[in-house]
Order: structure tokens, then sequence, then C-alpha cells
């Protein structure tokens, strides 16, 4: 059988791989597109395996929903380059929508989820790209916040370089004047990256160990023990301040702490609005990157 150019540009469509490989699958099916759609699947996913030990610590967060619910998702590459390319943010965007609709419990749960629209699982469509695109892609991580009298936000930062979700309880999810200022808070926790939510929920190691970092230092500049607890006691409110989000001097009014901007706006509603959870996603965090000798690879690309 004749195969087509038009035969060629309906499979290359169905399936994102290269033309000369479309035009093999046909001819190895007889023209049979369905056949044609397999053996590239499965040639997929040999391609796939050889690509997945690879580092991929590029990519981007990817976020979805608003109102009442919301998730974020890293979704990971190799190269910054295949980062900014739209099928991969495409599938990015796929996998928080799947993670949104679904409720997922933990990534293998995310994993054997329809994928929206393509009538694979999400693992599929993942090695279906890794294929495609002819780089390792990881989905490494999922956030996913839901409350019936919540309100939840979403802010990614700089192409997907940073991704937020904060959370308001006691809040309407329609409520304008809450979403914009939980999108501020979302950006605020974007640009002061909070360590933990409050004071209570730093360890008691972590302040016993700044206690004694401080302790150390004052005592070196020879005053009393009683004067350096005065000044370890002024110095750990100073360290809740820079590491817990809701005594951080807010970044778009510094002269407020964020817990004031949440006052401020549960006065302004008549609700006892509480901000009670927050995710914080900076792309590759504690992950190796591959150091690229560029010289090499053009080197290599042109033997």
């Amino acid at each position: 059988m004749s195969i087509t150019a038009s035969m060629v540009a309906e499979l290359r469509a169905k399936t994102g791989a290269g033309m000369m490989d479309c035009k093999k699958a046909l001819t190895e099916a007889a023209g049979n597109l369905d056949e044609a759609v397999d053996i590239l699947r499965k040639k997929g996913l040999s391609a796939a395996a050889k690509k997945s030990g690879r580092i991929a610590a590029e990519g981007m967060i990817a976020a979805a929903g608003e109102g009442n619910r919301g998730t974020l998702v890293e979704v990971n590459a190799e190269t910054d380059f295949v980062a900014k390319n739209q099928n991969f943010q495409e599938f990015a965007a796929g996998v928080a929508q799947a993670a949104l609709e679904n409720a997922p419990a933990d990534l293998d749960a995310l994993l054997a989820l329809s994928y929206p629209g393509s009538g694979r699982t999400v693992q599929e469509e993942q090695v279906h790209q890794i294929a495609t695109i002819g780089e390792n892609i990881n989905i490494r991580r999922f956030a996913r916040f839901e409350a019936a009298s919540a309100l939840v936000a979403s802010y990614v930062h700089g192409a997907g370089k940073i991704g937020v979700l904060v959370e308001l309880a006691n809040c309407k999810a329609d409520d304008e004047r809450a979403m914009t200022v939980a999108r501020q808070l979302a950006m605020h926790v974007a640009a002061a990256n909070p360590q933990y939510l409050a004071r209570q929920e730093v360890p008691a190691d972590v302040v016993e160990k700044e206690k004694d970092i401080m302790r150390v230092k004052a005592k070196e500049s020879g005053k009393p023990d009683n004067i350096i607890e005065k000044i370890i006691e002024g110095q750990i409110n100073k360290f809740y301040g820079d590491v817990c989000l809701l005594e951080q001097a807010y970044v778009i009014d510094p002269d407020l702490k964020v817990q004031k901007v949440v006052d401020a706006l549960a006065k302004e509603v008549g609700e006892k609005i509480v901000l009670t959870r927050y995710a914080r996603f900076q792309l590759g965090e504690g992950l190796e990157k591959k150091e690229d000798d560029f010289a090499a690879e053009v080197a290599s690309l042109s033997k």
C-alpha cells in the first residue's frame, strides 16, 4: 500500500512522533493507522526506558484550580530548552488538572489516573512524551488543597520556577477581595520562602540549636548570663520572624506582619479568616543538576 503524506501527517498529529518514524510505522502496518500508533508506542516505551535514568532537574511547576481547591505539580525535564517546549508545558498542565480533579492519595495514585483527553494513564502519557520529546521527563511531586469552607489561591513565578498554594479557612471561595489578598499572600510566600507556618510548628530541636548558637555568640561579648538570656529571647523572636510565615514582614507592605494582613481581611469581610496552610515548590530543589559541557556537545553534534 502506498503511504501518502496526509497519512504521515495524521499519524504524526496523533502521536507527536517524527515524520520518518511515522512513515516507517505506517509501512510496517501496511497503512493501518491504529496498528501504526501501537508500533510507535511500543518503540516509544523502549526509547523511554533508555532515557529514564538520566538526570531531570529542569522543567516547571504547574498549577490548576481556584476557589476551594487547587493543586501544584513539579514536572522535571533534562534541559531548560525542553521546559519551554509547548508540548511539555501542556503535559505539565494536564498532570496538574488530573491531580486537581481526582484527588490522588500519593504519586503512585497520580500516575495511575487517566490523563485528560488522551485515553492513556498519566504514566503512559509520560512515557509517550519521553519518546516524543527525546528527554527523560519525571513527575516529581504534587500538592493539593481542598476544603469546604475555604479559599485556595495559587501563584506561579518565573515561567514555572516557583509555585505556591495558599489556603484561607472560613472564607467564601467566590469572594473577590479575599481571593486578591490570597494571591498576594501566595506571591509573598514565593518571595520570602518561609520554612514554617507558625512558631508552634518549629521543632524544639531546631529552636534549641538556634539558641545554642546565639548563646555562644553572646558569651563571647563578655555579658553576664542574665543579660545573655534576655538577648537570646529577643533574637529567637527575630528568628521566628524570619522563618514563620505568619510572623514575617509582608513583602508588599513591610510595616505589616502577615498575620496582620490576614486579620485586616477578616475584619473587612466579617469572618474569622485563618491562613491554615501553604505549599511552596521551587524547581529542582534538592536535585542533582547535570553540568553541561557546551563545547563538547557541539563537537559531538558535528561528528
